[in-house]
Formats: C-alpha cells, sequence, structure tokens
C-alpha cells in the first residue's frame, strides 16, 4: 500500500535562543539561523509535493519578550519579506499570513500586502506565516465577526455550523493541519490553531528548530505514517 503523505504540516518553530546559546551566540544569530531553515523547510515540502505548509513564526506574547529581541524579529521579518519580493520565485507557491497584521511595521504590513496579493493564484503549495497570532484571539475574533452577522441579520443563528465557523477563521477554508510538529523537546501546542489541530496528528522532536533539516523532515512524515488516523471512530 502507498504511503500517503500529510497534506498539511504546521510546524511551531521552538529552540531558536537556545540553539543560540548552546553555540555561545547572541540571540539574534539564533534567529537568523531559524529563518533559514523555514526557507529550507519550504523548498523541502516543495519537492515532497505537500499541499500546505504553517508556520508558526510569531504569537500575541511574544510582544513580552526583550524590546531588543522584539525589534532583531521584526527586523528579520522586514529583511526576510523583501528578500522575497527581490527573489520574485517562479515555484507554484502561495504565501498567505494569518494573525492581527496591523501592530506590525507600516513597512511589514506593506510587503505582506505584496506578497499575499501577487501569489494568491499559486496552487502547488500553500505557505501560511502565523506573525502575531494566537488561538484563542483567531476564535474570539470569528465568534465577534459571526454576532456581528447575525445582529445585522445577514447569517441565522441555524446557519452556523463548523464549516462556516472555519470559513471566519484567519486560516478560511484551507484543510486543517495533518501534521503538527513541534520542536525542542517542548511537549505544548502553545495557543496555535487550536480550532484547527484537533484532529491532527502531534510530533515532538527533541532537534532544536535551527538544526531541523531534511532527514529530520522525512522522520517526521515516517512518523505520521505510522499514525492510524481514525476521527474519533473505531
Amino acid at each position: 500500500m502507498e504511503k500517503i503523505l500529510p497534506k498539511h504540516i504546521a510546524v511551531i518553530l521552538d529552540g531558536n535562543r537556545r540553539w543560540a546559546k548552546k553555540h555561545l551566540l547572541p540571540v539574534s544569530a539564533g534567529h537568523k539561523k531559524g529563518a533559514s531553515r523555514v526557507e529550507e523547510l519550504i523548498e523541502n515540502a516543495y519537492e515532497l509535493g505537500i499541499e500546505y505548509v504553517t508556520v508558526y513564526a510569531f504569537s500575541t506574547e511574544n510582544w513580552k519578550r526583550s524590546e531588543e529581541e522584539v525589534e532583531g524579529l521584526m527586523k528579520l521579518l522586514y529583511q526576510y519579506t523583501e528578500r522575497l519580493i527581490k527573489e520574485q520565485s517562479d515555484k507554484d507557491i502561495c504565501i498567505r499570513i494569518y494573525g492581527d497584521k496591523s501592530r506590525l511595521d507600516p513597512k511589514i504590513q506593506k510587503n505582506i500586502a505584496y506578497l499575499e496579493e501577487n501569489t494568491k493564484d499559486r496552487k502547488k503549495l500553500v505557505f501560511g506565516i502565523c506573525l502575531n497570532y494566537g488561538g484563542r484571539q483567531e476564535i474570539l475574533r470569528a465568534t465577534q465577526e459571526i454576532a456581528m452577522q447575525v445582529k445585522e441579520n445577514k447569517l441565522k443563528l441555524e446557519d452556523i455550523d463548523e464549516k462556516l465557523f472555519s470559513s471566519y477563521l484567519y486560516t478560511g477554508n484551507i484543510p486543517d493541519p495533518d501534521l503538527v510538529i513541534r520542536t525542542s523537546g517542548e511537549y505544548r501546542t502553545s495557543n496555535f490553531l487550536p480550532w484547527q489541530i484537533t484532529y491532527s496528528e502531534l510530533y515532538f522532536p527533541e532537534v532544536l528548530w535551527p538544526d531541523f533539516d531534511k532527514k529530520c523532515l522525512e522522520k517526521a512524515i515516517e512518523e505520521y505514517q505510522k499514525r492510524n488516523r481514525r476521527f474519533g471512530a473505531n
């Protein structure tokens, strides 16, 4: 029997700071190395035929980190989006950003808008980046929007089901993740896609994110292929 690839892989990018400390480097070096691994991840996923990859890059809670670290992350994000625009890859990759973009630097918001608009018709791989994202906040936002639609008589209570609710989330109607990977050996999902990952397979490798290479990705997929996904059935 042919082994089935996960259609959608979601990744919590954990371990950049510990990697930097381990190598006696500044925290910024860990984040920079981690960003390069994200690029590798997308290249590898594209080659393997994965259709959706969503990464947790910056949470709503990450603003609590030191001002220096946050500024470094925002600078890295700006440079990353600038590079994506300049390189204009001819690969069939759609870029989508999930989260509250309003708090991001206007220059970053401008780059995000450009990337989303100019890649929206690409279909082979959808690359989702969660920025200033929090799962509970996403659910509250969706609930408020639906409530407003009901209040304005644009929706009826009986219209509200799981499919409709999902369409109000940042991820829209893309498939829920089949596999969630959190690196660095931490066993938490940390407010990442709580609605979407209800039936996802979870994988927690010990490797720090900056060390997560193609072999690690292949091992995660192999582990996924050993699982028996029943979705609550026998």
